[in-house]
């Protein structure tokens, strides 16, 4: 069953790194983070709604605008249970440690290594190690207003107009991903908040590319 990611407290993070996993990361000003409780966030994670009230019919093929062409030749999956199975997993992970080059657990995670173990675990996907190569997949692009639960979301955090950042939606405008050590690692923040929305560059629907032997029932 689908979870509703309820709003939670605003958290703006200060980072990051050139390309996440690209070279080590580097301080940013911008807002500090206000709160950073797990328990609160897995709280507002049980609370339950259908799959329709998310993403439309369970079924429903990604058709919005060039997501038709690209999905056209494939069979039909069910996008709403691999985003479910990736961000329950992802909301299990809120408070691991940040690090640089981390690809799981026990080392803990950088944000392109956070966003590949969760695809590469609940959807057996293999995705690029850094965000440059991440932002560059064979994916549907998605309007900031048409995003839904698992897009991936890339950012420009070191003012070069280059990515540096990616993170995974969740819905209500929230998104988990591994942040920085000083705010905590892997957290839940806010698209909306005046920092990441500035440096939001564009997002991407890679659950497109899930193989149908996992996606489908």
């Amino acid at each position: 069953m689908l979870k509703r990611f309820a709003p939670l407290v605003p958290l703006a993070l200060v980072t990051l790194l050139f390309g996440c996993a690209a070279q080590g990361p580097a301080s940013q000003s911008g807002p500090q983070p206000q709160d950073h409780t797990p328990i609160a966030a897995q709280s507002a994670f049980k609370a339950k709604a259908s799959p329709s009230s998310v993403f439309g019919e369970p079924e429903e093929l990604v058709t919005e605008g060039d997501l038709e062409a690209f999905s056209s030749d494939r069979k039909p999956y069910q996008l709403p249970a691999l985003a479910d199975s990736i961000l329950e997993r992802g909301m299990s992970l809120i408070g691991t440690r940040y690090r640089f080059g981390g690809t799981s657990e026990k080392s803990g995670f950088d944000c392109s290594g956070f966003i590949g173990y969760l695809f590469r675990e609940e959807a057996g996907m293999t995705l690029p190690r850094s965000t440059r190569e991440m932002i560059n997949v064979d994916a549907p692009k998605v309007a900031r207003n048409k995003l839904k639960p698992g897009d991936l979301l890339f950012f420009s955090t070191n003012g070069r107009g280059r990515v540096s950042h990616a993170g995974i939606y969740l819905g209500d405008n929230q998104f988990i991903h591994s942040s920085s050590r000083r705010s905590g690692g892997v957290r839940i923040d806010n698209l909306g908040d005046r920092y990441w929305s500035k440096t939001f560059m564009e997002a991407k629907r890679a659950l497109a590319m899930a193989p149908t032997n996992i996606a489908r029932n």
